[in-house]
């Protein structure tokens, strides 16, 4: 490692990208996965007077608006200090900016009433299993090649036991099959390690795309175009593959907020859920964690989509403990994972969830040649409720936001346990729509 990356490493900027970060993370020996950089929580409708308050300190503010559509990566901000996500509410400080100027979590800016709270940033990873082992996993890829890699790391089942034709067990579970909803002018957004552009399942579809990483959207990873897969495949995939897709009839948004190594951190998240929320996709999912507290910034980026419509969906984890960020925050909803016999799955978080959904042997797409594999985690129950709850958007524009949510819960098909671990319990989807026959 040359001396111009490691010092390069340490300066804390933040325009600083995932790879800088985990480098940094492994120079200092710091395992916490706390990136180093900050999170300013802004109270509701006070971005513009916080971000005066922080031009008056002489810091730098770069902000989302200033650029088209709201999509903009942390690479894109030069030389700012710190960078305002204005539909979400929220700012990235760069640590060394936030050392400078006192602003770290043992200074709150008490006295600040524009400002809620300042907390910790941290490494966010694909929701497929233990977050410990995703830090690890991405600084040794780091280490090995400060590049990255083209190469998908991602390691599906070999042996692909799904259903000849007919649907996948998880969408028959969510009584999909024999829903006559598409979801047809819902915009869904799926916040991953990005998708496959080249996928022939989706030819014809309306898709926009935007990487928040410095990464190309193409999947080199396989998660995100899985979790897409489930959410919004086809009706009808070619010769004898299983429906394997809820909503057929959506446009897909694909955010690409973790790179081909399955890393990312809570400001790419941000960036974007910034930007769905800008194009008010109804429906965001988030297969996506990290083993956090309750973070503000979530939490206020979570109720600035609810306030005009958007639900996010989250995983709740994999590590058969309480549920970790983003899920955890009261304004994101979680999602658990049950199995073909519709317990919870062993793996699966628990504690704060609010629906449950198949996560176990999903079978769904992956980039090409691969095409399909099967895969387990909260991650593949997450687009499971995503896909149904754009069937949901589509039979009422009433079912916007909190509404949506609610009536989610509220059409949950009821399992028998408790619900720190499976919460209202299973997704369903929109029923056929009942004729009534006037009467002789």
């Amino acid at each position: 490692m040359g001396s111009k990356k490691k010092e390069k490493a340490r300066n804390l900027s933040a325009s600083c990208g995932i790879d800088e970060l985990l480098i940094a993370a492994i120079e200092r020996g710091d395992d916490s996965m706390q990136t180093g950089r900050y999170l300013v929580t802004y109270r509701e409708n006070a971005v513009a007077e916080g971000t005066k308050a922080m031009k008056s300190q002489g810091l730098k503010v770069a902000d989302t608006r200033d650029f088209a559509g709201q999509a903009m990566t942390v690479e894109d901000v030069g030389d700012a200090d710190i960078v305002n996500f204005a539909e979400c509410g929220v700012a990235l400080l760069g640590g060394d900016a936030a050392e400078a100027h006192g602003l770290t979590t043992a200074s709150t800016s008490e006295g600040d009433g524009a400002i809620e709270a300042v907390e910790p940033e941290y490494f966010v990873f694909a929701d497929g299993g233990d977050y410990m082992r995703g830090f690890l996993a991405a600084t040794q890829t780091i280490n090995r090649d400060l590049g990255g890699s083209d190469t998908a790391l991602l390691d599906p089942d070999q042996d692909v036991d799904a259903e000849v034709l007919g649907a996948t067990w998880g969408l028959r579970a969510c009584a999909v099959p024999t829903s006559p909803r598409s979801g047809q002018g819902i915009k869904v957004a799926v916040l991953d390690t990005g998708g496959d552009l080249r996928h022939p399942d989706f030819a014809g579809r309306i898709i926009v795309s935007q990487s928040f990483v410095g990464q190309p959207v193409q999947d080199a990873h396989g998660h995100g175009t899985h979790c897409i897969g489930t959410a919004c495949g086809p009706k009808s995939p070619p010769g004898t593959t299983p429906r394997y897709g809820i909503g057929y009839g959506t446009s897909i948004y694909i955010g690409k907020v973790l790179t081909n190594q399955g890393s990312g951190s809570t400001a790419s998240v941000l960036a974007g859920l910034n930007w769905a929320i800008a194009n008010r996709c109804q429906v965001i999912s988030m297969s996506l964690g990290s083993r956090s507290p309750v973070q503000s910034a979530y939490t206020a980026a979570g109720a600035a989509a609810l306030r005009v419509g958007c639900l996010v969906v989250a995983a709740a984890g994999n590590e058969n403990r309480p549920t970790g960020a983003p899920a955890n925050s009261p304004t994101i909803m979680a999602v658990a994972s049950v199995d073909q016999n519709l317990s919870k799955s062993s793996f699966s978080n628990h504690t704060k969830i609010e629906i449950a959904a198949p996560g176990r042997d999903v079978f769904s797409s992956l980039p090409m040649p691969r095409r399909y594999g099967t895969l387990s985690g909260t991650s593949m129950a997450t687009p499971h409720v995503a896909g149904c709850a754009a069937l949901w958007a589509q039979t009422s524009a009433s079912l916007r936001g909190m509404a949506l949510w609610r009536h989610l819960q509220a059409r949950a098909r009821r399992l028998p346990q408790p619900a720190n671990l499976v919460g209202a319990g299973l997704v369903q989807a929109p029923p056929p729509v009942a004729i009534t026959r006037p009467p002789r």
